[in-house]
Parts: structure tokens; sequence; C-alpha cells
């Protein structure tokens, strides 16, 4: 009988890939076979400047490498217990978001100006450098910043009333403005380069929406811009799912004319934002400065609402 060949381990060991294409797989974010598997020919040529059938074999090689196809139920919930979950400083939301904002989903808080979305951003971008026993992952942040909304000053406060360095909490936070829709969505691409150099525990995109917005005006661009907020997701969605991360968007709203009763404001972006979301939040003001917020949308949670105020300190109940 024929000695079985050892299956591939490293990015070296995929057939048709010597030291310099490793080396420019993984100067391009490529550093793993499970990154290179869940890419497609189309992006891996286009990134990584190599041939698509050439990255087409690649890619068949990683995948049969790490047996992709299908998996038991037990195997997805073992997996399923890697889920971290980060504190938002309220009892209340985490109560609501069944224990926090989740690892491996995008969770998406939308509401009207003041509602919140952002503070809340700031908050975790703080607890999740928390230890786990206080409710963080102990690690670092991604914040994408559309609408220059990101305040170092107020990180400062929030990381003083925790009991953290602010000076430590600010290095390990990792800022990009995006200066348009193209940009953004580079930017997001360009994170996983950084994930495990930086033990990135957290994406925060605030908002994804604002740029889209701006740009893709009227029905005429509707579906060229639902096709790459589509992408733009998809690229977020890996990287959680990839690298055990949480990812944290942002939202604006809408007034629905053709609402008569009740409230008439809906998050923009349309099914393919609400597909994506793997947990969907609206917020909004209410009397004395504090903040109600409704779970609309979950996988496993029941629809609910909780009430939380924000004070200099941060998030509280």
């Amino acid at each position: 009988m024929g000695v079985e060949a050892e299956k591939p381990k490293n990015i070296e060991d995929l057939p048709g890939v010597g030291p310099a294409t490793a080396d420019k797989l993984r100067e391009c974010g490529f550093k793993t076979l499970e990154s290179i598997a869940v890419s497609s020919p189309a992006e891996l040529s286009s990134i990584v400047d190599i041939g698509e059938g050439t990255a087409a074999r690649i890619i068949s090689a990683a995948r049969s490498a790490l047996d992709m196809g299908f998996e038991t139920g037990e195997v997805v919930f073992e997996r399923r217990k890697l889920v971290g979950k980060i504190t938002t400083g309220s009892k209340g939301l985490d109560e609501l978001l069944g224990g926090g904002v989740e690892t491996q989903g995008i969770t998406e808080m939308f509401g009207e100006y003041g509602s919140g979305k952002t503070q809340i951003g700031h908050q975790l971008a703080v607890c999740v450098q928390l230890p786990k026993e206080k409710g963080g992952l102990e690690g670092g942040v991604i914040y994408i910043d559309t609408e220059t909304t990101f305040r170092p000053e107020r990180i400062y406060q929030m990381a003083e009333h925790r009991g953290l360095d602010p000076i430590e909490v600010l290095r390990n936070i990792h800022v990009a403005k995006a200066y348009n829709s193209d940009h953004q969505m580079l930017l997001a691409e360009k994170c996983g380069e950084i994930v495990e150099e930086h033990n990135i525990k957290l994406i925060i995109v605030d908002s994804l929406m604002g740029h889209f917005r701006s740009e893709y005006l009227g029905r005429g661009m509707l579906a060229s811009r639902q096709q790459k907020l589509n992408k733009h997701l998809h690229v977020l969605q890996k990287l959680a799912d990839v690298h055990n991360l949480a990812i944290y968007i942002t939202n604006q709203v809408m007034a629905r004319p053709d609402i008569l009763f009740g409230d008439p404001t809906a998050p923009i972006g349309g099914h393919i934002v609400g597909h994506q979301s793997t947990t969907r939040v609206y917020l909004r003001k209410s009397k004395g400065g504090k903040r109600i917020a409704r779970l609309v949308d979950s996988p496993y949670l029941p629809e609910g609402e909780t009430v939380f105020r924000i004070t200099e300190a941060g998030i509280e109940d």
C-alpha cells in the first residue's frame, strides 16, 4: 500500500506555493490555510497578483487540507462554545444581547442622531480590553471611522472609570478614517493584515452606511450600491469567522412615509444589511437622558427592550 500524502499544515506546503508566493500571500493578509480557503480565485488573484488558475488551485488545495465540506451540528455546537462576549457596561443591555456583544458575528445598532450608537462603540473599544472575568476579551480594536466620530478624550474618560491605563487603552485602538465607500471597503480588507499581529478582538465601523448613502443617490444606483455593500459585509463576516472576533456596526435611520401609526424610523441599507447583521438593535432617546434599546433581530434571542444611561463614566444601567 502507498503511503498517504501528509496534509498541508502551512501555506508553503500547498502545491504551487513557493517561498516568494508564500511571502506575498502573508504580506496581503493571507497568513493561514483558513484565510486562503475562504477566499475566491478572483479575490486572491487580484490581491496577490497571481493568475486566476493558480489562485483556484491554491484555494482548492487549502480547502482539501481543511476538509471544508459538510460538518455535523455537533461540530458547529463545539465551535459556538468558542464565542466570546464583550460587556457594553450596562447589565440590562448585556442581558438583552445574551451576555454582551458576540464574536463570530455582526452586531448592528441603528437609531437617529444622538441615540448612543457611537457611545456604545467607544465603550466596547474600552471593555474589550478588560480581563475575561470582567467582561472583556483582553484584545485590541480596529475602528473604521467614516463620520469623524472617534474621540480619544472619551476613551480616556471611560478607561479611567474602569481602572485601566487610558494611554495603554488608546494604544490598543487602531483608528483609520475612511474618506469614501471604496476606501472604507479597502480598510476592511486590510484588517486581516493586522488582526493576528495586534490580537484584534473587535472591529468597529461607525457608521456603515454614511458614505454609501451620500455617494449612491437615486434608484438607478441602488443595485450597484447594494452589490458593493454585500461584498463589504461579507468581508467583515469572514474576519469574524476566521479570527473569532466581534464586528460592531452603527447604522443611520430614515423616516418611512408609508407608516401612519407607530414609529416611522427604519434602518437604511435594505435587506442586504438586515440579512447580514447577526444581531440588530434599535436605539432611541427617552426622558431624562435615558436611552431605550430594543432587540429587533437575533438568530436565537427573544425580542425585548431595556433602558440604559450614558454618563460621563460611559454606558450604565
